[in-house]
């Protein structure tokens, strides 16, 4: 269930993946078409411009990005459809998105990556009657390997914990494990020797980034495992950077 990480998308060149007609009730839900002079920035909730539909439907067809990547999309459908306003702030931006999408019970979702902390965004299903498991990616032998991952047998992908967090709590209560710091689901993570809490390994690491002897927050005994890093986006970016110097340079000597 722990797929790899998602390839980034296809922002610049090449042919956009066509896209079928939506729905009646799709078509209700995300408006009416609006001028051009509105196409860039609206402030009006419950608005969807060229704009938001274009990044809506991209991102569907990843299912989900990291954040710098949805910060690439976003800029990419200003580009396409209104280069000349102003890009509006991304927490907005995508509100304004989800209050278009809340009578469909789905939502544009933010999360972070277990094992390192990356902040991802994916559109995933907030329903969880007997209709709405209609249209889940989840045949029934697949629901049943959350109840394995929730058992220690397996873990899950960062858009399978937000998309069925609802799920898992409701349907195995007893054995739901949340972060006592973020308090998210937590599939893989730390636990205290001592009373037992358990902290996704990203909030170890913001927790005790400061501390030379980390300690329980609970219950203050010694925290006994080792303390992963913070997610660090610019030291990422700036060893991205260094690796690619590195390979034209060696390209050029060959």
């Amino acid at each position: 269930m722990g797929g790899p990480h998602p390839r980034s998308p296809r922002l610049e060149g090449g042919a956009e993946p066509s896209f079928l007609p939506p729905s009646s009730s799709v078509r209700t839900a995300l408006g009416r078409c609006v001028p051009p002079s509105m196409q860039g920035n609206t402030k009006k909730m419950g608005v969807m411009t060229d704009v938001h539909r274009r990044f809506l439907q991209l991102l569907m067809t990843h299912g989900v990005l990291e954040e710098c990547d949805i910060k690439r999309l976003q800029k990419h459908c200003y580009k396409v459809h209104d280069c000349n306003a102003t890009i509006e702030k991304l927490e907005d931006f995508i509100n304004n998105i989800n209050s278009v999408l809340e009578s469909l019970y789905i939502e544009i979702k933010k999360g972070v990556t277990e094992d390192d902390g990356r902040p991802i965004y994916a559109l995933v299903n907030l329903a969880t009657t007997s209709i709405s498991k209609m249209a889940s990616d989840f045949a029934e032998n697949e629901l049943d390997l959350f109840r394995k991952a929730k058992e220690g047998e397996f873990t899950l992908h960062g858009r399978a914990i937000l998309e069925m967090d609802q799920y898992i709590r409701e349907t195995y209560p007893d054995a739901v494990k949340v972060c006592n710091i973020c308090r998210g689901l937590l599939i893989q993570g730390q636990s205290c020797e001592t009373c037992g809490i358990r902290m996704h390994l990203p909030c170890v690491a913001k927790y005790f980034q400061a501390s030379s002897e980390p300690h329980c927050p609970h219950c203050n005994d010694y925290w006994p495992h080792e303390v992963p890093e913070v997610f660090n986006p610019e030291k990422e970016r700036e060893t991205g950077l260094s690796r690619s110097n590195k390979r034209s340079s060696r390209s050029r000597q060959h």
